[in-house]
C-alpha cells in the first residue's frame, strides 16, 4: 500500500478540512510529520485507520466515537486516496463519513464508511473492504505499515500462541493445515482394502494343482500333432514334386502360345526395317547439305535487299544534313543577342518592386486615415460601459441573499441519500423474496430426490448399505459358479468304476451338468449389472440431495444477512427523517421544493454576477483595442516615411527608364508573363541550338554508316553465289550415289515425324523375344514329364494331403484351447499374487496414514511453519539490529516462539528480550517491524513498500539516534519510502522533506509544507 492524498474535516483537532499531498511527501523517500505536542501529528495516523478500517486507535469502536469528532464541528469527514494490489497497480478511495444528530449533540448517527476503484479518471463504488484490498488486518497492518503511538513494540509483547496465529494469517500458513487432506487420504485407502479383499475372494481355489493337470494334457496333444505332422510331411514332398512339374508344363504351353503370336509379325517387321533405312539415309547424309543451300538462298536475299535499301538511304541522307545545317545556323545568330535580352528582364523586375512599393505605401497612408475615427469610438464605447457596470454592482449588493453552495450541496446530498436509501430499502425487499422463493424451490427438489427411496428404507444411507451387501452376496455366488465351471472340464474323463482324478472316488453319482451352470453364471451377471446400476444411482441421488442442503443453507445465510442489511437501512432511513422534521421538512417533496427554491436564488446571483462579469470583459476588451489603435497609429505613420525612402533608392537602379516607363502602368501578371515569356524563349533557343547541333552531327554518323553497310552487302552478295554454285552440285552427285533421285519423295521424308529410336528398338525387342521364346521351348521339350503331364495322377495325391493336413489341424485347435486354459490360469494365479502384494502395501499405507492424521491434529504441523517463518523473520532482523548493536546483542527466537536476546559482551549468554533498556528495545523492534513489512512487500510482489512509523526515538542518545537514522535513510536505497513522526528536534534538522502541524486557536490544526 502506498498513500497518495488525505484530507481530514471535523476529527480531534482538525476543525477545517486540510489536505496532506503525500505523492510529493513520498517522492523524497523519507518525509517527516512535526508538531508540537498536542498538535495533531498522531491523529494524521487515526485518519488513515478510520478511512481504511472504520476505527480509531485511541477510543473504541462503539460508545466513544463521539469523542473523535470535533467539538465545533457537527460533521467528520476523510477520504484517503492511495494504491495497493499487485505492485500497487490499482489506485482507490476510502471514504469515512460521521454526523452528529442534530437534536442531540453527543450523539453520532452511524458511520458511512466505502470504498471506491479509481480508473481513467471515473471513481466506482467497490464491495471491498480494506482486509481484502490490503491483504491483511487491522492488528497486522499496525505492525507492519503504519505504526501508532505507543504501539511500536507491540509485535515483541505479543505471546507465542497470537504470534504464530498472526504468521499463519498473514502469510496463509492454512495452507499447510493438512489434517483434513490426510484424513481424505486415509479413507480412499480403506475403500481400496476393501476392493482388494473382495477381488481376492473373487478368485477362489485357483491352484498350482489344477495347472499342473492342464500341462500334462497338453503333452499328450504334443505327441499326436508330432505324429500327424510327420506323415503329413511325406505326403508333402511327393504333392510338391507334382506341382513342380505342372509348372513347367503350364510355361511351355505358354511359350507355345507366344512363339505363334510372334511367327504371324515378320512381314511386318520386315516393311519397318526398310522404312527406317530410307529414313536414315535422307536425314543423316542429304538433310545437312539441303539446310545449308536453303541458308545460302536466304543470305543471297539479304544482301539483294540491303543494296537496294542502302542506295535508297544515301540520297535521303545528303538532303536531311543540308536541311539542318540551314536551322543550326539560325539559331546560333539568335543566341549571340541574349545579354541584351537578360538585361530588359532585370528592369522589368525592378518594376515589379517598385509597384509593390507604391501600393504599400498607399496602403499604410490609407490605413492611418482609417484608425483615428475608430479610437475616437472606442473611446466612447468605454465610458459608457462603465456607467453601466457601476449600475450592475449597486444592483448586485442590494439583492443578495443567505444562500450558499454549501446548504445548496446539503440539501442535494439530503435528496440523494433519501433516494438512495429508497432504492436500497426496495431492492433488498425484491432480494429477499427471491431468496425465500428460492429456498422453497430447493425443498420441492429434495422432496423429489427422496420420493425415489424405496418404502422399507429410511434413507439413502440404509438403501446403499443394503444395496451393497446384496453386491457382495452376488460376487460370492458368482465366483463358486465359476469354481464349479473350472471343474467340469474333468466331467468328461469320468468313467464308471475308475477313480475321480479330483477326489479319488470310484463312483460318480451326481456329475455337474454344463448347460445348467452357465445358465446360471450369464443369470448371476445379470443380476450384478443391475446391483451395480442401482448403487451408482444410490450415489448419484446422495450427491444431488447433497448439492441442495449446500444451496439451501447458503440461501438461509444469505436471507439473514439480507434481513440484518434491511434492519439497519431503516434506521438510516428514520434518522434521515427525523433530521429532516427538525428543519421543517416532512417528505421527499418539501425537501424538493426548499431545493428549488434555494436554487432559484442562487441562480439569480449569479446570473447578476455573471453580467457584471461580461462588462467586465467588455471593458477590458475596449482599453485593448484603444491601446492597439494608438500602437497601429504610430506604426503607420512611421511605415509611411519608410516606404518614401525606398520607393526613391529603388527608382535609381533601373538602367533604361524608357523601357520601363511604359511598363510602368501594366498589371504585376502581365510583367510576370513578359518575363517569364522572354526566359522561355532563351532557354529554348539555347536548347534548340543544342538539340540541332546533336541531330545534325547524328545525320553524318548515319550517312557514313549507310555507305560501309552498302560496301559490305555487295561482298556477301558475290560470296553467296559462289557458295550456292558449289552446295547444289555436292547435293545433285550425293543423291545420285545413294540412289534417292526423287526430291519430292526427299522432301517428305525430311518433313516426316519419323521415332527413328522407338522404330530401332521395336525391332531389336521383337528379335530379341524371339530369340528368348525359342530357347525356352527347346528347354522344356527335352525335360522328362513336362510335355506329358498326368493330372488325375495330381489329383489323388492333393486329397490325400488334404485329409492329413485336417487331422492335424484339430490336434492343433485342441492344443490351442488348452494353452488358452493354462494362460488364463497363469493369469488369475499371477492376479492373486499383485493383489496379495498390493493389499500388503495398502495394509501399510493405511497404518502410515493413521500416523500422519495423529502428527497434523491440531493445527501442529502449521505452528511449526510458523515458527520456521519466525526464524527467518529474526535472521533478516539481525542483519540491522547487530549493525546497530555495534555487534554485541543478536536477536534468537526459541522452539516456543519466544524471543531471546545473545549477548555477546557477556561471553555469548542468552536472556529474554524484556530485560533490554528502552533504547535497545526500540531498536530491536524498529528492525523486526522492517524486517515483518519486508517479507509482506515480499508477499504482495511490489516494487515499492510503505513504513509509518510514529514516535519512538525519544528513548535514544544522540549517537543512537544518528545509528537509527542512518538506517532509516538507507531503507531508500530498497525501494522503501519511510514516514516518520517526531518532535524530536535532532530529526527535524535532518530531514529535508516535512509537513509541519501546527494548532491554530480558532482554525484548529493547520498543515504547511517544507516546500512551500
Amino acid at each position: 500500500m502506498i498513500p497518495l492524498k488525505l484530507s481530514i474535516k471535523g476529527l480531534y483537532s482538525y476543525k477545517e478540512e486540510q489536505i496532506i499531498d503525500f505523492e510529493k511527501l513520498t517522492a523524497a523517500g523519507m518525509f517527516g510529520i512535526f508538531g508540537a505536542v498536542g498538535s495533531g501529528k498522531s491523529s494524521i495516523l487515526e485518519a488513515i485507520l478510520l478511512a481504511l478500517y472504520g476505527s480509531t486507535e485511541r477510543l473504541s469502536d462503539r460508545g466513544e466515537k463521539n469523542s473523535m469528532v470535533n467539538l465545533q464541528s457537527n460533521h467528520l469527514l476523510i477520504n484517503f486516496e492511495f494504491s495497493a494490489g499487485k505492485n500497487n497497480s490499482q489506485h482507490f478511495l476510502a471514504r469515512y463519513s460521521v454526523k452528529r444528530n442534530a437534536k442531540n449533540f453527543n450523539e453520532i448517527k452511524p458511520a458511512e464508511h466505502t470504498f471506491y476503484l479509481i480508473e481513467g479518471g471515473e471513481t466506482t463504488p467497490i464491495q471491498q473492504n480494506a482486509e481484502a484490498i490490503i491483504g491483511m488486518k487491522k492488528e497486522h497492518f499496525k505492525q507492519t505499515v503504519i505504526i501508532p503511538q505507543g504501539k511500536f513494540r507491540e509485535f515483541i509483547d505479543l505471546t507465542p500462541g497470537p504470534r504464530a496465529e498472526m504468521m499463519k494469517e498473514l502469510f496463509g500458513l492454512e495452507r499447510f493445515d493438512l489434517s483434513a487432506k490426510t484424513g481424505g487420504l486415509l479413507k480412499v485407502v480403506k475403500n481400496e482394502l476393501i476392493r482388494l479383499e473382495t477381488q481376492l475372494e473373487g478368485l477362489g481355489d485357483t491352484s498350482e494343482e489344477i495347472l499342473k493337470e492342464k500341462f500334462k494334457l497338453r503333452e499328450e496333444f504334443k505327441e499326436a500333432g508330432k505324429k500327424a505332422s510327420e506323415n503329413l510331411d511325406k505326403t508333402s514332398l511327393q504333392l510338391q514334386s507334382l506341382e513342380a512339374l505342372k509348372k513347367k508344363h503350364l510355361q511351355f504351353i505358354d511359350f507355345q502360345s507366344k512363339w505363334d503370336a510372334l511367327q504371324s509379325r515378320t512381314q511386318e517387321m520386315e516393311e519397318k526395317k526398310k522404312e527406317l533405312k530410307a529414313y536414315t539415309q535422307a536425314n543423316n547424309y542429304l538433310r545437312p547439305i539441303w539446310n545449308q543451300i536453303k541458308d545460302c538462298q536466304l543470305e543471297l536475299e539479304k544482301a539483294s535487299t540491303g543494296i537496294v535499301n542502302c542506295n535508297r538511304f544515301k540520297e535521303a541522307y545528303s538532303d536531311d544534313i543540308r536541311k539542318l545545317e540551314l536551322q543550326e545556323r539560325e539559331l546560333r545568330e539568335k543566341a549571340e543577342k541574349r545579354p541584351l535580352r537578360e538585361a530588359k528582364i532585370r528592369d522589368l523586375k525592378k518594376v515589379l518592386e517598385l509597384q509593390v512599393i507604391i501600393k504599400d505605401l498607399e496602403d499604410a497612408k490609407n490605413k492611418v486615415s482609417s484608425i483615428k475615427p475608430s479610437l475616437i469610438e472606442n473611446q466612447g464605447k468605454l465610458a459608457a460601459i462603465e456607467k453601466q457596470l457601476s449600475s450592475l454592482e449597486e444592483e448586485l449588493d442590494n439583492s443578495r441573499s443567505q444562500a450558499t453552495s454549501t446548504q445548496l450541496a446539503k440539501l442535494t446530498g439530503d435528496i440523494k441519500d433519501w433516494s438512495n436509501l429508497s432504492e436500497n430499502k426496495n431492492n433488498l425487499e425484491l432480494s429477499l423474496a427471491q431468496i425465500n422463493k428460492e429456498i422453497q424451490s430447493i425443498k420441492e427438489r429434495e422432496e423429489e430426490i427422496t420420493s425415489g427411496i424405496p418404502s422399507q428404507f429410511e434413507n439413502l444411507d440404509s438403501w446403499y448399505n443394503w444395496e451393497n451387501e446384496q453386491l457382495k452376496s452376488l460376487e460370492a455366488g458368482k465366483e463358486q459358479l465359476i469354481e464349479n465351471k473350472a471343474l467340469q472340464a474333468h466331467v468328461k474323463s469320468l468313467k464308471t468304476g475308475e477313480p475321480c482324478p479330483l477326489c479319488g472316488s470310484v463312483h460318480h453319482p451326481m456329475p455337474l451338468s454344463t448347460d445348467e451352470t452357465e445358465e446360471k453364471v450369464a443369470e448371476f451377471k445379470q443380476r450384478l449389472i443391475a446391483s451395480k446400476q442401482t448403487i451408482d444411482k444410490i450415489q448419484k441421488l446422495s450427491r444431488q440431495l447433497y448439492d441442495q442442503n449446500l444451496q439451501k443453507t447458503n440461501q438461509v445465510k444469505l436471507y439473514t444477512e439480507k434481513e440484518q442489511d434491511l434492519k439497519t437501512l431503516n434506521i438510516e432511513f428514520s434518522s434521515l427523517k427525523n433530521d429532516l422534521m427538525a428543519d421543517g421538512l416532512k417528505d421527499l417533496d418539501a425537501l424538493k421544493e426548499r431545493f428549488k427554491k434555494l436554487k432559484g436564488q442562487i441562480e439569480k446571483e449569479e446570473s447578476l454576477q455573471k453580467s457584471a462579469r461580461e462588462y467586465r470583459k467588455q471593458l477590458e476588451s475596449l482599453r485593448l483595442q484603444i491601446e492597439n489603435g494608438q500602437q497601429q497609429l504610430k506604426v503607420g505613420e512611421q511605415q509611411t516615411i519608410e516606404l518614401t525612402s525606398r520607393l526613391k533608392a529603388k527608382e535609381e537602379e533601373i538602367s533604361d527608364k524608357n523601357f520601363s516607363n511604359g511598363y510602368m502602368q501594366s498589371s504585376t501578371e502581365t510583367i510576370k508573363q513578359t518575363i517569364a515569356t522572354v526566359l522561355k524563349d532563351i532557354e529554348d533557343t539555347a536548347n534548340l541550338l543544342d538539340g540541332k547541333q546533336k541531330v545534325l552531327k547524328d545525320k553524318r554518323n548515319d550517312e557514313t554508316t549507310n555507305l560501309a553497310n552498302l560496301e559490305n552487302f555487295k561482298n556477301n552478295k558475290e560470296e553467296a553465289v559462289l557458295k550456292l554454285e558449289t552446295l547444289n552440285s555436292k547435293y545433285d552427285e550425293l543423291k545420285t550415289k545413294l540412289g534417292q533421285t526423287d526430291q519430292k519423295l526427299l522432301d517428305k521424308l525430311f518433313n516426316s515425324n519419323l521415332d527413328e529410336e522407338k522404330f530401332d528398338r521395336e525391332i531389336r525387342e521383337y528379335e530379341k523375344e524371339c530369340s528368348i521364346v525359342q530357347s525356352h521351348l527347346s528347354s522344356l521339350e527335352a525335360e522328362e514329364g513336362v510335355k506329358n503331364f498326368d493330372q488325375a495322377h495330381f489329383n489323388l495325391l492333393q486329397e490325400e494331403f488334404d485329409s492329413k493336413k485336417a487331422e492335424l489341424d484339430a490336434i492343433n485347435k485342441k492344443t490351442i484351447n488348452l494353452d488358452r486354459d493354462i494362460s488364463e490360469l497363469k493369469e488369475k494365479l499371477e492376479t492373486k499374487k499383485d493383489l496379495a502384494k498390493l493389499l500388503d502395501a495398502m495394509e501399510n499405507r493405511a497404518t502410515n496414514l493413521k500416523e500422519l492424521e495423529q502428527l497434523f491434529k491440531g493445527s501442529g504441523f502449521v505452528k511449526y511453519v510458523s515458527s520456521i517463518y519466525l526464524k527467518e523473520l529474526c535472521n533478516t532482523a539481525n542483519k540491522r539490529f547487530t549493525q546497530l548493536t555495534k555487534n554485541s546483542l543478536r536477536l534468537e527466537i526459541d522452539a516456543n516462539n519466544t524471543f531471546w536476546v545473545v549477548d555477546y559482551l557477556n561471553e555469548g549468554k542468552k536472556r529474554l528480550l524484556k530485560t533490554l533498556s528502552g533504547g535497545q528495545t526500540f531498536q530491536a523492534s524498529l528492525c523486526l517491524a522492517l524486517a515483518l513489512a519486508e517479507k509482506v512487500k515480499s508477499l504482495n510482489q511490489a516494487d515499492q513498500s510503505f513504513f509509518f512509523l510514529d514516535e519512538g526515538f525519544g528513548a535514544l542518545d544522540r549517537k543512537s539516534l544518528r545509528i537509527v537514522f542512518e538506517t532509516l535513510k538507507a531503507l531508500r536505497h530498497e525501494n522503501r519510502i519511510v514516514g516518520i513522526i517526531s518532535h524530536v528536534e535532532e530529526l527535524q534538522q535532518e530531514i529535508e522533506v516535512f509537513a509541519n502541524i501546527v494548532l491554530d486557536a480558532e482554525k484548529g490544526s493547520q498543515v504547511m509544507y517544507s516546500y512551500q
